[in-house]
């Protein structure tokens, strides 16, 4: 175990230095900012890579492969359809830009809503990142030792500066530069640990895979449900995806965003297979590390990278997105300095809730249903209700948020069984309510 641990140090800090050095220097705001090298756009298959790797966090994977393990197949897909949010937010992006000719979210709130509604979502969007940040070292933490142990918490700490410095030398650009070797070496690593999990010496094949699970709510279902119903408001609040919709023509913008959906939500599938062959070997616990020990160090090595690479890159995302949503979007600084002030105070932060014994998965379901309130809104852009529409709207999506936190739904709503049961219920009661408040203002006024 010694050894393996060398070799886990060893890969976290080379791979960070290395991505320091190769990531290239922002000297001004539009290159630290907006990603624009030689007054260059980022290409379709470019951006299609980054939205990628950007959404395939540490913890991401992590709760893929736990999924597979405990519903199969099912559990992969369920948490795959979370994918859909980048057609949804291509497509919606993509007519706010050609029809309604914004240039960022943040312009679309102020012209719609005003600068109340803007210092109500911006709110939105900053505990989003402020949950990004831990939720993602946690998982990198989880591989170096057990939760509340030094080499745990020093893991954490030293990922978290690594990532943090070579986000400081480039900003966006050193965001988006590094999503591509990242993603690349995400690939080539889930080829090896693929391939070894279907070697002839496992008895594991695809009809294993296919039949494993239940198609049903208690197995899986509810899970699935509800993460398609938050694709419609999920990716709006979601600044690391939505940024990306306004740095390159709005053509390659939608192609880039539609391929990331099918890559994106294939590769969450084939990663919950890892979590499958530890459900048909028996295994319990967090499922990417029990398959990585039962194999050689290398793959075990390998699984290690891929959380570094996917963590590594949704950090210097969240990182950027913060830098611009502080300096840009609200006006507060914009200049190379204060960019880099914000994304020390976002990583400083950001790591607090390490040390609270705060829940990884909670992360990606609690924080979905808190913006269902923005449903309506970004399905229904094109008209202009009142000011009070978004904020009846967004403070009921709030509320169904506070109510599943604490448990507080009432269960003669609730028409499923299984796990993910209140999750989906509380969701379409949720939007259901948001939609009827966000128009009847539209409908009073007629």
């Amino acid at each position: 175990m010694d050894n393996v641990r060398l070799w886990q140090w060893v890969l976290i800090i080379i791979s960070s230095l290395v991505l320091f050095f190769l990531s290239p220097l922002a000297k001004n705001t539009n290159q630290f900012f907006k990603a624009r090298q030689k007054k260059k756009m980022p290409s379709a298959f470019l951006l299609m890579g980054s939205l990628v790797i950007s959404w395939i966090f540490a913890k991401s994977i992590t709760n893929a492969a736990n999924l597979g393990l405990e519903f199969g197949l099912v559990g992969g897909v369920s948490y795959a359809a979370y994918y859909l949010s980048f057609a949804i937010a291509g497509i919606i992006i993509y007519k706010m830009r050609t029809q309604g000719g914004f240039n960022s979210i943040h312009e679309f709130i102020t012209s719609r809503f005003g600068k109340g509604a803007v210092a109500v979502f911006s709110i939105l969007i900053i505990i989003r990142l402020f949950n990004e940040v831990w939720s993602n070292t946690m998982v990198i933490g989880s591989y170096f030792g057990d939760e509340g142990t030094r080499s745990y918490y020093t893991a954490i700490m030293v990922f978290t500066f690594l990532t943090l410095a070579y986000a400081l030398k480039g900003g966006l650009s050193s965001s988006i530069f590094t999503d591509a070797i990242q993603m690349g070496l995400f690939a080539l690593l889930l080829i090896i640990i693929l391939w070894n999990v279907f070697g002839a010496q496992t008895e594991f094949d695809t009809t294993t895979v296919l039949q494993s699970g239940t198609w049903s709510f208690e197995m899986g279902l509810n899970l699935m449900l509800a993460a398609l119903l938050q694709s419609f408001s999920y990716p709006f609040h979601d600044p690391v995806l939505t940024d990306r919709g306004f740095i390159s023509s709005p053509k390659v913008t939608l192609k880039s965003f539609l391929w990331a959906s099918a890559v994106g939500a294939l590769c969450i599938i084939l990663f919950s297979i890892i979590g499958i062959y530890a459900q048909s070997k028996g295994m319990q616990g967090q499922a990417a590390v029990e398959v990585g020990k039962s194999f050689s160090i290398v793959v075990l090595l390998a699984i290690n990278l891929i959380m570094i690479t996917s963590a590594a890159s949704t950090l210097d995302s969240t990182f950027s997105s913060f830098s611009k949503l502080a300096s840009i979007d609200l006006q507060l600084g914009n200049s190379l300095k204060f960019g880099r002030l914000s994304m020390i105070a976002i990583a400083i932060l950001g790591t607090v809730p390490v040390f609270l014994n705060a829940e990884i998965l909670s992360a990606t379901t609690i924080s979905g249903t808190m913006v269902i309130g923005l449903t309506p809104i970004f399905m229904f852009w094109k008209k202009e209700p009142p000011i009070l529409s978004f904020h009846l709207s967004v403070f009921c999506g709030i509320l169904f948020g506070i109510l599943l936190v604490f448990e507080w739904f009432p269960h003669q709503l609730v028409f499923t069984q299984g796990k993910y049961a209140d999750l989906l219920w509380v969701n379409f009661w949720g939007i259901l309510c948001c939609f009827i408040l966000y128009l009847s203002p539209l409908w009073i006024r007629k």
